[in-house]
C-alpha cells in the first residue's frame, strides 16, 4: 500500500501527539513502567509478525541482521522509552519535549554521516525556529526546572533518550538499505526490546505485573496498534523516502497537537506566549517542508 508524503508525515505525528494523553492511563496503574512498555512492544511485535505473514513476507532474516535488530530493540524500544519515563520523574514533560525536538539536528547529522543525506540551510533555520517555538510553549515549566534538585539527572536522561532514538533510526535504516523488508525488521526489533525490558524487570526485582482494568487495557491496545505498529511503520517509510532529518520534524509539531488535546481533555489553558510558540512551530514546518 502506497502513502502520500503528507500521510506519512501527519500519520505518525497525529498518533504520537495523542499518545501523550493515552500514556496517562498507563501511568495511573500499579504496573511498573518496565512492564507496561514491555507489554506494549511485545504485543506490537506479535502484530507485526502477523502482518508480515499475511503479506507473505518471510520472517527469516540473516543472522547478522539479528545482531543489529537486537541492538535496535535494546536502544530504541527499551533504552529510549525507559529514559523518557525516568526523565519525567526529574524534569517537566515540556522540557523533555524540547529535548526531543533536538532530534532534528541529530538525525540531520547522522543522515549526512551514514547515508549521505544533505539538508539545506533553509531547513536548518526553519528547524531551529521550530525548536524555539516549542521552548516558548513550555517556557513556564522550563523556567521552574532549576528549582528541582535532580534536574541535572533528568536532563541527562532526556538527552540519553534522544541519543538512543537517533541511534535506533540509523540502525533500522541501515537494515532496510540491505534490501531487508521493514515489517519483519520492526517486528524482531520490538520483540527483542520487549524481552530485554522483561528481563530487566525480573533482574531489578520489579517482577511481572498486569492491570486488567478497562482503562489500562484500552490504552495498551491503542498504544500497541496505533502508537507502535502504525506510527513506526509510517515514520520509517517517511525516513526512507525523505530522509531522517525531515522525519524528525514530526517531533516539532507533536507538542502543538498534544497540547490542543490536553486543552480539550485535561483543561490546559494556553497563554499568549504558548499560542505564539505554536504559530512559530507550524510556520517553521511549512517553511522546512515546502519545495524550493
Amino acid at each position: 500500500m502506497k502513502f502520500s508524503d503528507r500521510a506519512l508525515f501527519w500519520g505518525p505525528t497525529l498518533i504520537w501527539a495523542s499518545t501523550w494523553h493515552v500514556i496517562l492511563y498507563q501511568l495511573d496503574s500499579t504496573v511498573p513502567v518496565l512492564n507496561s512498555v514491555a507489554w506494549r512492544f511485545g504485543l506490537a511485535a506479535l502484530m507485526l509478525f502477523a502482518v508480515a505473514r499475511w503479506q507473505g513476507t518471510s520472517l527469516r532474516l540473516p543472522l547478522s541482521a539479528h545482531g543489529l535488530m537486537l541492538a535496535t530493540g535494546i536502544v530504541q524500544y527499551s533504552g529510549n522509552y525507559w529514559s523518557v519515563y525516568q526523565a519525567e520523574l526529574h524534569i517537566p514533560s515540556g522540557l523533555v519535549a524540547v529535548l526531543f525536538c533536538l532530534m532534528v539536528f541529530g538525525n540531520a547529522l547522522s543522515g549526512r554521516v551514514f547515508f549521505g543525506q544533505r539538508v539545506t540551510r533553509r531547513f536548518l533555520i526553519a528547524a531551529s525556529a521550530g525548536v524555539i517555538g516549542v521552548v516558548m510553549i513550555f517556557w513556564p515549566e522550563i523556567a521552574e526546572t532549576g528549582a528541582r534538585p535532580t534536574a541535572a539527572l533528568g536532563l541527562g536522561l532526556g538527552l540519553l533518550a534522544v541519543l538512543a532514538a537517533c541511534i535506533g533510526n540509523v540502525l533500522t535504516l541501515t537494515l532496510t538499505r540491505r534490501s531487508l523488508p521493514l515489517i519483519p525488521i520492526l517486528a524482531w526489533s520490538m520483540g527483542y526490546g520487549a524481552l530485554f525490558l522483561l528481563l530487566m524487570s525480573l533482574l531489578t526485582g520489579q517482577g511481572l505485573h498486569f492491570d486488567w482494568r478497562p482503562s489500562y487495557l484500552l490504552s495498551l491496545l491503542y498504544l500497541t496498534v496505533f502508537g507502535s505498529v502504525t506510527a513506526f511503520v509510517l515514520y520509517f517509510k517517511l525516513a526512507q523516502r525523505q530522509g531522517t532529518a525531515r522525519a524528525a520534524l514530526t517531533g516539532v509539531v507533536i507538542p502543538v497537537i498534544a497540547l490542543v488535546i490536553s486543552a480539550a481533555l485535561e483543561g490546559w489553558q494556553p497563554s499568549w506566549l504558548s499560542v505564539a510558540g505554536m504559530a512559530l512551530c507550524l510556520g517553521s514546518i511549512y517553511v522546512a517542508t515546502r519545495r524550493a
